[in-house]
């Protein structure tokens, strides 16, 4: 029984998520071959069926020498029956569709050689109208014509959007296994750093000390946190620019990273090296075979960047890499420090989220214009109207500040332009800097169990999926930290306390450090 009312629940749920959209799908096949194009139809004017195999299927007709803005050099027999494909321009959607539909067609698809918009009409013509009507390219109807000559059978679909979408659960595997590892590596180097202290290898830097920063003072947090807004501002004023030495930027940060995450798995998995010298200079031949991988991969990146299909693969691993070594490299001191930072970033998130709007010229934040970049218009929709560029666009260039994951179920869209579930970089690294913080205590408190790391990637867990349940409820993009860092930072205190260790935890490294040093 109870199983069953699982099951209904989730079946309601999944229903309540359907939502009908403006974008379809032609499906064009004959005997040996079938592809689907892009549509642009009205759902409360025009209704199409939701599936493939609901859709009744009609020979196409070529009508693109006219307009069809009248009957005149149209046969009726020619169309009786079948759906026909006209030239837009010269009249209204709804004449072009009643002449049409007195010729005898079934459908009516609008070829266009610029931008497809939902179709409307004057509410006395809605309801003259009983025949489908839907917008399509141009140059598809071109490629159509290639690859079935006049052979064609089409069905017209439009399968419902579905809010609740497999990419979520994609994005929440990436960034808890981000967190994860990167909490466990920084948690691993402080082990080995402290290992090797009492070793009496103190005086020697090995691996896990190269290039970390410690951040310790309230002041240079306020600092780090100001220079925040002052770049997120002056990337809103000069993206145009900025934004290809951010690319440069990110292209060789990320392929330092990439190496460093590979580099540690190495040693990991114990795979040794070999080493050659040349003029007095010794070179690993691992370190040259991962620095190549690493250096091709950003290159592929930075020259196919604007690539959908594919890019976000190879964009995902770069920004995973990325943010591992951060959690790494970058070290909060204490939880005074980290309860700073953290409260600081929250109210940086919220401002330049909701507050920002009301200042801009399109009503759009700051902080989604900056992540999306010339597109970010396009996130402010009217009503349920939807525009589909006829031709290739010049792609626009986006910062490299977002894992992308392709919507999989949004298939009509994504014929019309690939749908993105995006989360900011920012969403994993600074409450991952919480993470590797716990995980470090743990070491310092010889914790077998790892109970603040474990308690802190539970609730950062638990305030992902509450920041993607308000999204789908709400209908728009959160700023997640509003629900991360009080998750967080909440759990870490309340454990500390329960354990009677917040005074350790409070003070944290300057403290720990005193207390694990052998006489």
């Amino acid at each position: 029984m109870e199983g069953a009312l699982r099951i209904v629940v989730f079946s309601v749920i999944f229903l309540a998520s359907q939502v009908n959209c403006q974008e379809a799908i032609l499906h064009i096949s004959n005997l040996n071959t079938e592809r689907e194009y892009c549509l642009v139809h009205n759902h409360s004017w025009t209704p199409l069926s939701q599936s493939l195999d609901a859709a009744e299927q009609y020979t196409l007709v070529n009508l693109t020498f006219t307009v069809l803005c009248n009957r005149s050099g149209v046969s009726p027999d020619v169309v009786k029956d079948k759906a026909v494909v006209v030239m837009r321009g010269d009249c209204d959607f709804s004449q072009k569709a009643l002449v049409a539909q007195s010729l005898g067609a079934k459908a009516l698809l609008i070829a266009s050689n610029i931008s497809l918009i939902t179709p409307s009409a004057n509410d006395s013509e809605y309801a003259k109208v009983h025949i489908p009507l839907a917008l399509m390219r141009y140059r598809d109807f071109l490629e159509a014509q290639q690859v079935f000559n006049d052979d064609m059978q089409v069905k017209l679909y439009a399968p419902p959007f579905s809010k609740i979408d497999a990419s979520i659960a994609v994005m929440l595997l990436i960034s808890i296994v981000t967190i994860a590892l990167g909490g466990y590596w920084s948690g691993a180097c402080e082990s080995e750093r402290l290992n090797s202290r009492f070793a009496g290898g103190g005086g020697e830097e090995n691996k896990s000390d190269s290039g970390e920063l410690f951040l310790y003072s309230p002041l240079k947090v306020v600092f780090f946190v100001a220079m925040m807004c002052g770049m997120l501002v002056l990337m809103y004023f000069f993206y145009s620019v900025l934004v290809y030495i951010i690319i440069a930027i990110f292209c060789l940060a990320s392929a330092s990273a990439l190496y460093s995450c590979l580099d540690a798995v190495m040693d990991l998995i114990g795979c040794g090296t070999v080493s050659f010298s040349v003029r007095n200079y010794t070179f690993s031949v691992r370190s040259l075979i991962l620095a190549a991988v690493c250096i091709s991969i950003a290159v592929v990146w930075g020259v196919y960047r604007n690539e959908d299909r594919w890019i976000w693969i190879l964009q995902d691993l770069l920004g995973i890499a990325f943010c591992l070594n951060f959690m790494k490299t970058i070290s909060l001191s204490n939880f005074k420090i980290c309860v700073i930072l953290l409260s600081l970033l929250l109210v940086y998130d919220v401002f330049f989220v909701f507050i920002t709007p009301f200042f801009t010229k399109n009503g759009v934040s700051i902080m989604v214009q900056v992540a999306l970049g010339p597109d970010a218009s396009a996130e402010k929709t009217q009503g349920n109207m939807v525009e589909v560029p006829a031709e290739p666009q010049t792609p626009s260039e986006k910062l490299p500040v977002v894992m992308r994951v392709p919507r999989f179920s949004a298939w009509a869209q994504n014929l019309c332009g690939m749908q993105f579930s995006i989360l900011g970089y920012g969403d994993i690294i600074v409450p991952g800097l919480l993470v590797a913080y716990c995980s470090r205590f743990d070491v310092w408190i010889n914790s077998r169990r790892k109970i603040y790391f474990l308690s802190c990637c539970i609730a950062y867990l638990l305030g992902m999926i509450v920041t993607f349940a308000v999204m789908l409820l709400s209908g728009m993009g959160q700023p997640a930290l509003l629900y991360l860092v009080p998750f967080t930072l909440i759990t870490s205190a309340v454990l500390a306390g329960c354990r009677g260790e917040m005074r350790q935890f409070w003070t944290g490294t300057s403290y720990e450090r005193e207390e694990l040093t052998p006489p």
